[in-house]
């Protein structure tokens, strides 16, 4: 019996966030053991798995091991979460939905100081955080930005867009691009745009899907959001716009379409093929503001870990000035000293994604605020094909009334 209860003691330490020591050749070594759930792969696994390496080999009392789950990252941790054996850290981007089983931090970043948490941009904590807790340091981000074709521009002799514009300005300046005699569209949005994202157009109108108490009556069906709908509608209509299946990269590549909008995912495949293109921010509204949803990713500590200290070491290491810089291949840095250092502020393509941050603090996505989200996610979906798809072009009003009942 006493046999059998050291070796179901020892099954239990392996189970993962309960484990505190590491073995290695038969031996325990005395090292916290951190298990770090990620959602990436190929080359950004092997940059990943380096960093590890070297937080490791810095940090001779803990062993962080990596997980890379890919594809099923969400299914893995809502798994391991709901049998308490979730990674000790992790990616997030989902707070709403995993906030009970995360770690609250602000005890942690009080601990480290107020320039700890100053340094990074004040909006994402907006986005990290659930129920007025902090439950992520933010790690990478993107806004939406406008992308054009400068190659279309000066065939047209159309002046290059700046910041301060309008979506006045940004229709005519398609009206102009517009060439259906080669087949070229002034502008380019999703035919099914997604829901979260879309919210943004609202924002700069003065409006929102919902109100602080999640409410869709009155606010998604409101006048400003009608005329923000309509005003996609109509672009449709009058011909000088296209609706895509995806963000508009695609056509843009193909030299098919003069702008569209989208967040840093673009810029990799649009260099690639050789686009001529730059970046500029997103149109205001009259009377209306220039705002981006954002885009971003975390790093959070589950609730049932047994080595919270060890986790949070791992954390300020991951999220730290050369981590930051290690990833700025593929992610936009987050802290204010690393933007300084690299002189992200001078990049004529990356300044306008820090530009649209800092313009678009103070904004809580209704993902934020709807208990059902993803139902709410859905029929808006649904909404959005209904008055973007050219077979049906449905009065926004109509349709917009019909989901507030909801």
């Amino acid at each position: 019996m006493f046999v059998l209860a050291i070796l179901f003691s020892v099954f239990l330490s392996g189970c993962g966030g309960g484990t505190t020591e590491s073995v290695e050749g038969g031996k325990q070594t005395g090292k916290s053991v951190v298990r770090f759930a990620t959602w990436d792969s190929d080359e950004n696994l092997t940059l990943q798995q380096q960093l590890v390496d070297e937080f490791n080999a810095a940090h001779p009392d803990i062993k962080v091991s990596l997980e890379a789950y890919g594809s099923e990252y969400d299914t893995k941790i809502a798994a391991g979460m709901g049998a308490k054996d979730a990674p000790d850290v992790m990616y997030m981007w989902n707070y709403p939905t995993y906030k009970d089983a995360l770690e609250p931090l602000d005890a942690y970043l009080e601990k480290e100081g107020a320039e700890f948490k100053e340094n990074y941009y004040e909006t994402l904590w907006n986005y990290n955080t659930a129920d007025g807790q902090v439950l992520g340091l933010p790690v990478g981000y993107t806004t939406h930005v406008v992308y054009y074709n400068k190659d279309l521009f000066d065939q047209a002799g159309v002046p290059y867009p700046k910041s301060g514009w309008t979506w006045n300005d940004l229709q005519e300046t398609a009206k102009k691009l517009n060439n259906p005699a080669d087949s070229v569209s002034g502008f380019a949005f999703s035919g099914t745009p997604d829901p979260y994202d879309f919210e943004m157009f609202l924002w700069g109108n003065g409006t929102a899907y919902v109100d602080d108490a999640g409410s869709l009556q009155g606010n998604v069906n409101s006048g400003k959001s009608i005329e923000v709908l309509s005003m996609f509608q109509n672009m449709l209509k009058e011909g000088y716009a296209i609706t895509t299946e995806g963000s508009g990269a695609t056509e843009m590549k193909s030299g098919k379409v003069a702008m569209f909008t989208n967040g840093a995912w673009s810029i990799g495949s649009l260099k690639e093929a050789g686009i001529n293109f730059g970046v500029v921010e997103l149109p205001s509204f009259n009377n209306g503001s220039a705002v981006s949803i954002v885009s971003s990713s975390g790093i959070s500590m589950s609730k049932d870990s047994k080595s919270k200290e060890a986790a949070w070491e791992f954390i300020k290491f991951w999220t730290n000035d050369e981590a930051n810089k290690a990833r700025i291949d593929y992610e936009l840095p987050v802290l204010k000293s690393v933007v300084e250092s690299e002189k992200l502020q001078e990049d004529e393509i990356k300044k306008v994604f820090y530009s649209m941050l800092e313009k678009s603090e103070g904004y809580t996505p209704a993902s934020f605020k709807v208990e059902n989200w993803s139902e709410t996610a859905e029929s808006l979906g649904l909404v959005f094909e209904e008055i973007f798809n050219p077979s049906t072009m449905m009065d926004p009003k109509a349709v917009l009334d019909e989901i507030a009942q909801q």
